[in-house]
């Protein structure tokens, strides 16, 4: 048998929990590489909404560096992403694994 408690509190979890989603997925986050040479900002759902190059500090003929500097801002916004989905999930579910979460 079901506690009537027990599925009123996973409701409002299941409520908080799209919430703290909805959002992580509005928000921008920020990442960079060679010591800012290179920005970008991505939203929570990881679409990049835009890169920054300082084109004064770096040699623009020089394009595997560049494309390098890229990835590395793009992976950095991405891992701040997963680290603020990872620190808000688990501090709403404190401590409860759900599949998929």
């Amino acid at each position: 048998m079901i506690n009537p408690q027990m599925l009123k509190k996973l409701q409002k979890m299941q409520e908080d929990l799209k919430h703290a989603q909805d959002e992580i997925n509005a928000s921008t986050f920020y990442g960079q590489a060679g010591g800012s040479v290179v920005k970008v900002s991505v939203k929570g759902t990881k679409e990049i909404l835009g890169i920054e190059i300082k084109k004064n500090e770096i040699d623009m003929t020089d394009v595997e560096m560049l494309q390098d500097l890229i990835k590395v801002a793009l992976n950095d916004a991405f891992k701040r992403v997963d680290k603020e989905v990872a620190e808000t999930m688990g501090s709403l579910t404190q401590g409860i694994r759900f599949p998929g979460l």
